[in-house]
């Protein structure tokens, strides 16, 4: 029995359409049939595959995950404070390591305690051992949607025993590359707060796609102009531009994020997933005050760095700064292929607005209506 074909004809018959992926060598001759049969996002790291399959559920898309059982304990975070939080579904497919057969030493701890993290995460799980199980697996792809949580089926490397399926080919070789990039930038001095340059660009925002990052941001654009298609972040720090990748990848309405430097440099990585999938829908507006604005402005190294240049070396070509409310809408206004990102520095300031009077799950409710 080809077992590896045998799960992909499982996620085909739940309906699953988008598989993000890392790899793991248990799973080296199934990896390869998912480009073949699905739309594959390679990560770079799993978190960062949570905010994207986010931003893809709600935008219509049916995604699940491939990853090594060690990457779960990197998404613990964003699992509970956004799809758990939110009550948006996730099938994670996950090559169980440091249990059976376990080799590395670094696999085992996590591996051994995994079923009660998960217990005690309120995260439902399922142990796949044979190919007899793949009925249940089903079952928990379906479970997943239905009661809208993360679901984590557990590979064991057993599984695979015996399958008749195709080995691996070796990778393609590294090819020879070139880039050109000008690094004599300047960072604009500061002259207004993010919440000046949220109402500033009211006018463009209003019927787009928003994307706002935690904290203050997202009660300042609440403040500013709140509407049906803005998604506010209660959490995930790092996660929004994350999102804002899987909800333009997803959909073809243009999609623009609100992020900050604090964030970016907690997940820089997702920059270079923006770069790697490219929605030309996709902007990506970097609020830079070199401080942590919503604990109380403690200084971020952003202050050392220029974002924009940062944003150009993980592949991202269309980017710019924008030093004033004027520069910034005129920049948004201003016809280009995406992804786009701007850097625009701010004064660390925050305004004094109130709390959102929305509940996390009434945000996705009425967020996914208006999209």
């Amino acid at each position: 029995m080809n077992v590896e074909q045998a799960v992909i004809d499982v996620m085909k018959q739940c309906g699953i359409d988008t598989v993000l992926t890392l790899p793991c060598d248990r799973m080296k001759n199934f990896l390869p049939l998912i480009p073949k049969n699905f739309r594959e996002i390679p990560l770079s790291r799993e978190e960062g595959g949570v905010g994207i399959a986010a931003g893809l559920y709600m935008s219509g898309k049916k995604p699940a995950m491939v990853i090594q059982s060690t990457g779960i304990g990197n998404s613990l975070t964003a699992l509970s404070s956004l799809h758990k939080t939110y009550d948006l579904p996730l099938p994670i497919l996950a090559s169980w390591r440091g249990v059976y057969k376990e080799s590395i030493q670094a696999q085992v701890h996590f591996g051994k305690f995994l079923p009660g993290v998960l217990d005690n995460m309120g995260i439902p799980y399922l142990v796949a051992e044979k190919p007899a199980d793949l009925p249940a697996v089903r079952k928990a792809i379906d479970q997943s949607y239905k009661e809208n949580t993360p679901y984590v089926i557990l590979f064991s490397p057993k599984i695979w025993e015996g399958s008749t399926a195709k080995e691996a080919e070796s990778a393609p070789q590294p090819q020879e590359r070139s880039f050109d990039l000008n690094c004599s930038t300047r960072m604009p001095r500061a002259t207004e707060t993010r919440f000046d340059m949220i109402k500033a660009i009211v006018p463009y925002l209003r019927g787009k796609i928003v994307v706002s990052n935690i904290g203050v941001p997202s009660k300042e654009l609440y403040a500013a102009l709140d509407q049906p298609t803005n998604f506010y972040m209660t959490g995930s720090w790092g996660e929004v531009s994350a999102i804002g990748n899987g909800l333009a990848i997803g959909q073809q309405k243009e999609v623009v994020v609100l992020d900050g430097d604090g964030s970016i440099l907690f997940n820089p990585n997702t920059l270079g997933m923006i770069a790697q999938e490219s929605p030309e829908n996709l902007t990506v507006i970097a609020f830079d005050n070199s401080a942590h604005g919503s604990t109380g402005n403690q200084p971020t190294y952003s202050s050392r760095m220029d974002l924009e240049l940062l944003a150009r070396v993980y592949g991202i070509g269309n980017t710019t700064k924008a030093a004033t409310a004027k520069e910034l809408l005129s920049a948004l206004e201003k016809a280009g292929k995406g992804p786009r990102f701007i850097h625009v520095p701010v004064l660390a300031k925050n305004a004094d607005v109130p709390n959102i009077p929305l509940s996390n799950v009434d945000i996705k409710k009425r967020f996914m209506e208006a999209i």
